[in-house]
């Protein structure tokens, strides 16, 4: 028990010096980025504070695994530099026992990460590009003009002249129905439509419904089960290029929905979904590279360590964007895209491990 301790309280104080400094280095890059514009349009001190202190959770999830694969390179370096590490397998006590308290924090990391990024980083992530694009004059507004929209494959089609986002509403819309052939069925019009939060709906403003019958069309009366299936999020009519990483899980999970029941491409939205549970495991990962390739020599231990731990993160980061672009390229499946590095890199680390200094 005085080992574990003793582990974690090395662990612990090399983790957090690391974290803030990394952090604190990432927020003066971005401020340093866009100073020039600060200081050309007057922005108050205390935006500029504001910006930066909603960037600080983005700064923490960045330095994170950084600061984590640091943290036990430096620790098992200098423990295998002073032949500490000599002693304690010379009491009996393997590596694997030694280190299991630093693989239960990585674990613990792994999952606080996805959390974090989820109920945090992506929330003050976006209120700190607004505030910044407000403040720098970039920031276009959410309202759009001239939509079409696919939903329920293709065989229901919103045209609208125009979105007004601040009332959630439409302006000119055609449904367009189809049948399972995608034959024209019904088209119902109307003037303006709003969206109703609590039903989940749109709710038109005198609707007319034009049924196809023969070659022609007719105006019938309004067939309400069709106004029940006008159910298509509301946000889906932003004007906004649709970043499936700066969303959450469960907006992620929407946007990919609206995509396959629109009949439109979405194996590259389901791979950046699943990328952000498969990225959470960096934390296991360097962890378990950082551990399997430190005290593989016995001079310069901590320069040689670290830069092996380095290399290794290295690798994993391009063998993901190689296995993420097949996966949008639809070369491979979306699920391998995300998860393939993890498995190889874990399934190395445990190779490591296995011949790792005992």
């Amino acid at each position: 028990m005085k080992l574990v301790f003793y582990l974690l309280k090395k662990f612990v104080g090399v983790f957090l010096v690391s974290l803030v400094f990394i952090a604190i280095i990432l927020n003066l890059v971005d401020l340093f980025m866009n100073i020039t514009k600060y200081l050309e349009l007057n922005v108050p001190i205390n935006d500029v504070l504001k910006i930066m202190l909603l960037y600080v959770p983005k700064t923490i999830w960045y330095a994170g695994p950084i600061a984590f694969l640091f943290s036990i390179t430096y620790i098992l370096s200098d423990l295998y530099a002073n032949n500490e590490m000599t002693a304690i397998f010379a009491s009996g006590i393997s590596l694997y026992r030694f280190v299991a308290p630093l693989i239960i924090i990585s674990v613990i990391f792994s999952f606080g990460l996805f959390y974090l990024e989820d109920k945090l980083v992506v929330s003050t992530l976006e209120q700190k590009n607004d505030l910044q694009e407000t403040l720098l004059g970039t920031k276009e507004d959410a309202d759009n003009s001239n939509i079409i929209v696919l939903s329920d494959n293709g065989k229901i089609t919103y045209k609208a002249n125009r979105y007004d986002d601040s009332k959630r509403q439409l302006r000119t819309l055609y449904c367009i129905f189809r049948t399972e052939e995608k034959e024209l069925d019904s088209i119902i019009y109307s003037d303006s439509a709003k969206w109703n939060e609590e039903k989940q709906l749109w709710e038109l403003q005198k609707p007319v419904q034009y049924k196809k019958t023969d070659d022609s069309l007719k105006i019938m009366p309004v067939d309400t089960q069709l106004l029940l299936l006008l159910n298509e999020p509301y946000d889906i009519f932003r004007k906004k290029i649709e970043n499936v990483e700066s969303m959450t899980s469960t907006d992620a999970k929407i946007y990919i929905e609206h995509q396959k029941k629109a009949g439109l491409p979405y194996a590259e939205p389901l791979s950046v979904y699943y990328k952000k549970f498969a990225f959470s495991f960096i934390f296991i990962i360097s962890g378990l590279l950082a551990i399997g390739l430190t005290g593989k020599t016995r001079k310069n231990v901590l320069l040689i360590s670290l830069s092996l731990s380095i290399l290794a993160v290295v690798l994993y980061y391009v063998f993901q964007l190689v296995t993420m672009v097949l996966a949008k390229t639809e070369v491979i499946p979306p699920a391998m895209g995300a998860w393939l590095p993890n498995f190889v890199f874990i399934t190395i680390s445990v190779l490591l491990l296995k011949y790792s200094r005992t």
